[in-house]
């Protein structure tokens, strides 16, 4: 195939086309520029015969702004002041006979050595029409500054009425002169400074003399402060006597973990160095490998072990290796009447050795110490003696100075309102007689057995429709409960002879038996009244 027929042919060129890509006429180099344009100039622009009627120059007129023929124009506006009151002038205007601006004669006082000056430091004081009462309120033009200095104005009209412009010497800063000593010059400072030593001397002389005669005389070295011999009245069986006998017994306890610092109090319960207190004392640090440590009354302070715990009664047997050891009296609680006189010793608020005393308020008063179900409930001792965080573990005191409870727990107004168990309330214990057993079995063992029904209840409420007692809300399949026949629903109300009113009373009584015990029980099933023999058994 040659060349030419590879180039296909080209289209017919248009004219119109040739004429605007063309070069122009008598140019031979293909890129030339074409000759400068004529710059572009609008027309004027039309104005309607309406427009130009409304908005033109007036006829027979060639001035811009000149007034249109019989327009009248305002004379120029003349400022006319009326006339002064009597009373601003006999104010404000010039004193009685004065000098134009002068002075009144005999109010100013002038310096020594110098001439009495006019305050009215400009020649055309007179025209000033701030200075004069009777002007019109008028002003001159501004000053003129040229090179950064005020230059005097051409004469003009304003110049004409007095307004000057001070000329440069006398606008420069007049030179600060030495003040001339007076008649109270130097003389009078070393009068002044004399008169200052004079009364300095004379005032440290008599602070002087008042500080070391007439002060003596409130002092007497001789005198001694009568005292009297009768001893203070410490009978056998007197708080004082009970508290120094029991002290000794008492530990202070605290413990340390990485997030918590508690303290609490303790029971030495055997010479062998055994410490009962409570769980919650020593929980945290027995469950997270903490420290534990045992302060004596004599402040001597030791490591303390954990023997066994029970969470279910709240009680704690700690170990500790010293010598010498005061062991407390653990004394009787089934003996303790209402109304007894009771001491609570312990730690409260981290104050070692506190002691409080009162009354026992009331007695097997099931209490619980949490607001969960898995928390223990104890059969206290209710006493008004003051008892604080820090007291739990602590001993409650008989008369005898006898252990009869172990301190642990208060109650206040504002924890049963829901907010927190602090202020005056009233103080819980465990009945030694309770704690006596599990204290033993936790030095025998480590742990200890405790009897169950094998279910779970709640308080008995109004929507359930029947008599007070502890509603069984689930029974453990092939438990004790379970095998005499008790359901979820039945409302137990008697265990044995004790009335049940709530569901802690029913926890208490039970703790208070044995696994294999049997006890009877009364319970309603809807309006129907029951009676079953349960054998407990073991948790």
């Amino acid at each position: 195939m040659s060349t030419e027929d590879a180039v296909p042919p080209s289209a017919p060129a248009d004219p119109a086309a040739e004429r605007e890509y063309a070069r122009p006429p008598g140019v031979e180099d293909s890129f030339a520029p074409h000759e400068q344009e004529p710059i572009y100039s609008p027309p004027p622009p039309t104005v309607s015969p309406e427009e130009h009627a409304e908005f033109s120059r007036p006829a027979d007129t060639d001035a811009e702004f000149a007034p249109l023929p019989g327009e009248r124009i305002p004379p120029a506006h003349r400022v006319i002041a009326p006339p002064v009151s009597p009373a601003h002038t006999h104010d404000y205007g010039r004193p009685v006979g004065a000098g134009a601006f002068d002075p009144e004669p005999g109010s100013r006082i002038y310096p020594r050595g110098r001439e009495p000056e006019s305050p009215w430091w400009k020649p055309d004081a007179r025209r000033d029409p701030w200075r004069d009462p009777h002007s019109p309120f008028w002003l001159g033009r501004p000053a003129v500054f040229a090179g950064g200095r005020p230059s005097q104005l051409p004469p003009d009209e304003d110049a004409e009425q007095g307004d000057e412009i001070a000329p440069e010497e006398e606008l420069a800063p007049e030179p600060v002169k030495a003040v001339r000593g007076g008649p109270f010059g130097l003389s009078a400072l070393v009068l002044a400074l004399v008169i200052a030593l004079v009364a300095g001397t004379l005032g440290g002389g008599a602070g002087y003399w008042f500080a070391t005669r007439a002060h003596s005389a409130l002092h007497n070295g001789d005198l001694k402060l009568a005292k009297t011999g009768t001893p203070a009245n410490r009978p056998p069986g007197s708080v004082a006597d009970i508290v120094q006998r029991i002290s000794p017994a008492i530990v202070s306890i605290d413990e340390h973990t990485d997030q918590i610092d508690g303290s609490g109090a303790g029971i030495v319960i055997d010479k062998a160095g055994y410490i009962l207190t409570n769980n919650h004392v020593i929980e945290d640090a027995a469950t997270t490998h903490g420290d534990i440590w045992a302060t004596f009354s004599d402040q001597s302070r030791v490591t303390a072990r954990v023997v066994g715990r029970d969470p279910k009664t709240d009680l704690a047997v700690l170990k500790v290796e010293k010598s010498k050891l005061t062991v407390a009296s653990l004394g009787d609680s089934s003996k303790l009447a209402v109304g007894d006189p009771v001491i609570a010793i312990g730690n409260p608020l981290g104050l070692r050795g506190t002691v409080t005393s009162g009354i026992v308020s009331a007695l097997d008063r099931p209490l619980p110490e949490g607001s969960d179900p898995n928390d223990p409930v104890i059969n206290a001792i209710q006493t008004d003696a003051s008892i604080n965080p820090g007291n739990s573990g602590g001993a409650l005191v008989d008369a005898s100075g006898a252990i009869i409870g172990i301190n642990t727990a208060n109650l206040s107004e504002s924890a049963l309102q829901g907010g927190p168990n602090e202020g005056v309330g009233l103080g819980f214990a465990i009945p030694i007689n309770e704690a006596r057993p599990v204290a033993e079995a936790l030095i025998h063992t480590g742990n200890v057995v405790h009897a169950t029904l094998g279910l779970q209840a709640r308080s008995a409420n109004t929507t359930d429709r029947v008599h007070d007692g502890a509603y069984v809300s689930q029974v453990q399949p092939e438990g004790p409960a379970d095998q005499a026949g008790l359901k979820t629903g039945d409302i137990i109300t008697v265990v044995d002879s004790t009335l049940i009113e709530s569901s802690y009373r029913l926890t208490v009584v039970v703790l208070a038996h044995h696994p294999g015990d049997k006890v009877k029980v009364r319970y309603y099933r809807g309006a129907k009244e029951h009676d079953v023999t349960v054998t407990l058994g073991r948790d």
